[in-house]
């Protein structure tokens, strides 16, 4: 092991120690609180999942508690953090775990891989951070700090780059005096020091060993990830209110948003007219009125919600898979992606 990669490991642990940032799932390290942590934090910024985190594990404080709840429950109590699919995943987990492993997350990288919604990034968070195996970690963070540190210009959608990456990764957390100290201060220095768009190479305590400081090259390594353009969905949302409640359907089982509960929604390639929106509504309203919109920004799409409100013609009943909610209290049982949290919220119901 090269004397570099020894120093480099100390520096970045020593470092972290002093101005490691004081989360929750930090202040009590379990395997399980640590499991729960890094899929939350799959997608979603640390402060949404500051919020959340401590309720959710009141709720599911192990595996088995979780493998036991409902599916409903279970998106109830990940309201907020988007993504559903993480939280599906993360119960199908939970009742792996059981049934592999006696209730106890595994600490080795292979058999985290083999858990439902986990991949090799987070297999290595978790058998480094929690159990203190020497098992590498690349995320957009890491690979920032280590292509600057080898003035490696590629970004990580490069397989090569991406090679490239985990092997130093390997060397470095091998070399380290702690796996879990040495693997959390690299993700924390990339996320607070050895930023995207404003590093503080002054603050680094590796800068003495970055070859793209030397070269005055930070600001343009790793190079920009070719982004592809987004395509557009409109989903237009029809607000239907009889004496004082909501009407409301249930996503289903499969596909984005699985499960959860919205207002009657039509989804397309193109904005609907009013008549064809009514026939593929497909629910029997009339008084049909436009409110506002607004976009909701996904990783590869844009979706523009159109919400309306209606009435439900005389004497008609919804059809099954749908139910009449009072807003307030009803509403907050209900588990419901950020944007059809927001439909309501434009429907501004009393």
């Amino acid at each position: 092991m090269s004397t570099a990669a020894t120093s480099i490991t100390r520096a970045i642990e020593a470092w972290f120690q002093k101005h490691a940032r004081d989360l929750p799932w930090r202040k009590r390290r379990t395997r399980w609180r640590s499991f729960v942590s890094e899929i939350m934090l799959q997608q979603t910024q640390v402060v949404r999942v500051e919020e959340r985190f401590e309720d959710f594990m009141k709720l599911f404080p192990n595996p088995k508690s979780l493998a036991q709840a409902s599916e409903e429950a279970v998106n109830a109590a990940w309201a907020g953090l988007g993504y559903y699919r993480r939280a599906r995943n993360l119960q199908k987990a939970a009742k792996q775990i059981q049934e592999r492993h006696g209730g106890r997350v595994p600490a080795d990288h292979e058999s985290l891989l083999a858990l439902a919604g986990v991949g090799r990034y987070t297999a290595g968070a978790i058998a480094s951070i929690a159990c203190n195996r020497p098992a590498p970690i690349v995320d957009g963070n890491v690979h920032r700090v280590l292509a600057r540190l080898h003035a490696d210009p590629a970004p990580l959608d490069d397989k090569s780059a991406a090679d490239r990456t985990w092997t130093r990764a390997t060397i470095l957390v091998e070399a380290s005096g702690s796996p879990a100290v040495f693997n959390e201060g690299l993700m924390e220095l990339g996320s607070q020091v050895c930023s995207k768009h404003t590093p503080d190479c002054s603050a680094c305590p590796v800068r003495r060993w970055c070859e793209a400081r030397k070269q005055d090259r930070v600001d343009v390594i790793p190079a920009a990830r070719k982004r592809p353009e987004k395509t557009i969905e409109h989903h237009h949302a029809i607000g239907i209110i009889r004496r004082g409640k909501l009407a409301m359907q249930r996503r289903p089982d499969t596909g984005r948003w699985a499960g959860l509960w919205q207002m009657p929604t039509v989804e397309s390639t193109r904005r609907l007219g009013g008549a064809e929106l009514t026939r593929q509504l497909g629910l029997p309203v009339e008084d049909l009125a436009h409110v506002s919109s607004f976009d909701r920004v996904l990783t590869h799409r844009r979706i523009r919600f159109h919400v309306y409100r209606a009435s439900l013609e005389r004497g008609r009943r919804l059809p099954t898979g749908n139910r009449w909610i009072a807003p307030g209290e009803d509403l907050e049982g209900l588990a419901m992606g950020v944007a059809q949290s927001r439909t309501i919220q434009v429907m501004e119901l009393d």
